[in-house]
């Protein structure tokens, strides 16, 4: 079946002309909203070892990504993915040694760091763009949702504006800027999601992480979640946001994943969908087809949102 939308890997095979593989790397990195910098509670909903299931904190970065290609037979292209906690929450030349470690290995073609994006000083970001004449960059930053109210319930320490400021000072610089979107989460409804994907729009991102909201044991949204105060989304449900998500967005932007991984593992609580991955995005896949939508079919109903100019106006320092 023809994809709807602008995959990654599609991506991929046009920059490289063949499949590229990500190694999930832990360099030890902390994160500023655990650390009483801006908090010490954290994401309500996070929980890294549920996140990042292949960590090798312990292990140097060459080490990871050794054994993660001692995995594979033969020779391959990689994607240095630096995905544990905040990857840019340390001293430049701190950042300097761990991404050249990664980078060292002549068969990793790309770095990927994921961040928050009030943890991007312009020093950090000339680092990246230092690499971009050899190596593809991506940086990732998680937003979840464009709406502060939104960001304040899930204690995320910073607001919308944060990351539309993170985006304009990142874009130039030959670093593809990735956004991190959960849907399903706490007080939003389905027209709240669709804006998030409006504001996108605005600040000219190239790819879109998509994830439902999961609930893992020990969290601050595990124990709302046992007092029956946090719903989450059913699989149809998701289904059927994620398309309508797709539609919303510039079919020029990049979908880096459709889906957390779903299967069950003892720290979640819910959802529990008893489905691979594979088979999430099947569903999917075969939603659009049902529809006869693709990526971008509603993108024109979605930039007349105020969202959108709202998006517009920051960036044009009026807002």
């Amino acid at each position: 079946m023809e994809k709807r939308y602008y995959t990654f890997s599609r991506f991929l095979k046009e920059h490289f002309g063949g499949p590229v593989r990500k190694i999930p790397l832990d360099a030890g990195f902390g994160c500023p909203n655990r650390d009483g910098t801006v908090s010490s509670g954290g994401c309500i909903f996070c929980l890294n070892p549920a996140f990042s299931p292949f960590s090798g904190r312990g292990l140097t970065v060459a080490e990871q990504v050794r054994r993660f290609k001692g995995h594979r037979r033969g020779p391959g292209r990689y994607i240095a993915y630096f995905q544990a906690y905040t990857n840019t929450y340390a001293p430049v030349a701190v950042l300097r040694r761990a991404y050249e470690e990664a980078l060292a290995d002549p068969e990793v073609v790309g770095l990927a760091v994921a961040t928050r994006p009030d943890c991007v000083p312009d020093p950090v970001l000339d680092l990246l763009q230092s690499y971009t004449d050899r190596w593809m960059v991506w940086v990732e930053y998680g937003l979840q949702s464009c709406h502060d109210a939104t960001l304040q319930r899930l204690n995320r320490g910073h607001d919308f504006a944060t990351f539309a400021a993170a985006v304009a000072r990142t874009r130039g610089r030959g670093i593809y800027i990735g956004a991190h979107v959960i849907l399903g989460l706490p007080g939003e409804t389905a027209a709240d999601m669709l804006a998030t994907a409006a504001a996108l729009n605005a600040t000219g991102v190239d790819g879109v992480k998509l994830h439902h909201l999961q609930v893992f044991e020990g969290t601050p949204l595990a124990a709302a979640f046992l007092r029956g105060e946090v719903k989450t989304l059913s699989l149809d449900e998701y289904v059927s946001l994620s398309c309508d998500f797709i539609e919303a967005l510039s079919p020029q932007t990049v979908i880096l994943r459709l889906v957390g991984d779903v299967t069950d593992n003892a720290l979640l609580l819910a959802p529990r969908w008893g489905v691979s991955k594979a088979a999430v995005i099947d569903r999917i896949d075969r939603e659009l087809e049902r529809r006869g939508t693709r990526q971008g079919s509603r993108a024109g109903w979605a930039s007349e949102s105020a969202v959108l100019e709202t998006g517009r106006q920051h960036l044009e320092g009026r807002g």
